[in-house]
């Protein structure tokens, strides 16, 4: 872990090439299977219905113990039209996991020290969450009474959940903290800030416009909310995991565009250098509300 080997020049031949195919078939291997195991894991708590409901009221009466807006009145401003809150859906849906495979890749290819760093972080932040979701079963705000939240998917799509939980295979919808739709887009901000601190060849300095990446995470809460798919404390957890997995995982060393990815895959030295990222259905599927009762039906939170 602690080993740093000198990225592989032109005069390395045919070796080179072959080398950076089976780091790149290696780092896939790894994010594949990291994920199976993942989404495995996550199934293994499905049919903790009681459990996971007893805890999303806990989870409820909490967050407004804590006085924190009610989740309701997020998604009243997401229904005040078809096409704002099918966005929303769509954005739930979609964006998730290919704009943080995206981001990996763009990594890897630009930025190798920081694409294994944030690989890292990832693999504890999941890792974490997979053992919470286990732990700690939780029924989402749109299948809570007492949330008197619309299911915005069922109603007005995409989803990606069936309308009955324990009939859904591919997903496990008692797993709602934390949430790693939040906890993810966060690092997804971090990672680019951190990445692009490094001044050009060039000198230039990096500009600040980088900071705008934060309204991806920013974005990706209201829509977690709006659409009841998580409470704010979902994602308050994930940040705070977030914070553990960045304080364990070392920093990456300074690195330039272009660097070989293998130049640093065995090094775990903290340098201090280069990151930003420390600165901080209903459970029975009873009858839906048809579209335009929605708005109406849904809770202040209070």
């Amino acid at each position: 872990m602690t080993s740093h080997t000198t990225p592989a020049g032109p005069e390395a031949g045919p070796a080179g090439p072959r080398a950076a195919r089976r780091r790149l078939i290696r780092e896939l291997l790894l994010v594949a299977g990291f994920f199976t195991v993942y989404k495995a894991g996550r199934l293994l708590s499905t049919d903790r219905t009681g459990e996971a409901f007893r805890n999303a009221e806990r989870i409820w009466d909490a967050e407004r113990a804590l006085r924190l807006p009610g989740e309701g009145a997020v998604q009243r401003l997401l229904l005040h039209g078809d096409a704002l809150v099918h966005t929303a859906n769509t954005y739930y849906a979609v964006v998730h996991f290919p704009a943080t495979a995206l981001f990996l890749i763009w990594l890897y290819v630009r930025r190798p020290a920081h694409y294994l760093w944030t690989r890292r972080v990832l693999a504890v932040l999941t890792g974490a969450a997979l053992v919470l979701h286990l732990a700690f079963p939780l029924a989402p705000p749109r299948m809570l009474e007492a949330a008197r939240l619309i299911d915005t998917g069922q109603v007005y799509g995409p989803t990606v959940y069936r309308a009955a939980p324990d009939t859904d295979t591919l997903a496990n919808q008692f797993a709602a903290m934390p949430s790693l739709h939040f906890g993810w887009a966060l690092m997804l901000a971090l990672g680019v800030i951190a990445a692009t601190r490094t001044p050009s060849p060039a000198g230039k300095a990096p500009s600040r416009w980088r900071l705008l990446w934060l309204l991806h995470p920013l974005l990706t809460l209201l829509v977690i909310v709006g659409t009841a798919n998580h409470y704010w404390l979902d994602a308050v957890v994930a940040a705070v995991l977030l914070g553990v997995a960045l304080l364990v995982v070392p920093r990456p060393r300074a690195a330039g565009p272009g660097t070989d990815p293998g130049a640093n895959s065995d090094t775990g030295t903290d340098s201090g250098t280069d990151s930003d990222a420390d600165t901080d259905a209903d459970a029975a599927a009873g009858g839906l509300p048809d579209r335009q009762s929605a708005a109406a039906a849904v809770g202040a939170g209070q």
